[in-house]
């Protein structure tokens, strides 16, 4: 299976979420930067699924390791995630009106936390 077909685009997104709207289907859009995949994220994303459909909404970190696309296909290739929307620049606030989804999970932040502690354990690993 080819996991980028998960990539999709906001009016893709906003057919697919109105479909399960429509369908009475309970699902949750977890936003990130998906920079950097570590366990601690595979681990939050698969509790944050727990059984119900999840969008990914893929940000621009401040300082971003990889591309946008690359981040996306990342994202893409957990099997706790059933769709990807990157978005670039500040199309957030609006993708929430158009979506409207269940629940929202900001992973920003912690998204952060994990690259920063990542980061750490890397340049610790080559001091010694």
């Amino acid at each position: 299976m080819d996991t980028r077909n998960k990539i999709i685009n906001l009016g893709q997104a906003s057919r697919i979420a109105a479909d399960l709207r429509d369908r009475g289907v309970r699902w949750k859009l977890v936003t990130g930067y998906f920079d950097v995949l570590t366990v601690d994220l595979v681990r939050r994303l698969r509790e944050l699924s727990g059984g119900v459909t999840v969008m990914a909404v893929v940000l621009d970190p401040p300082e971003p390791l990889l591309g946008p696309r690359a981040r996306a296909e990342l994202a893409a290739a957990l099997s706790m995630i059933d769709y990807v929307l990157p978005l670039q620049g500040s199309g957030l606030e609006h993708a929430l009106d158009e979506l409207r989804p269940d629940a929202i999970v900001r992973e920003e932040t912690a998204d952060r936390r994990r690259q920063a502690a990542l980061m750490e354990h890397v340049h610790r690993r080559q001091r010694a």
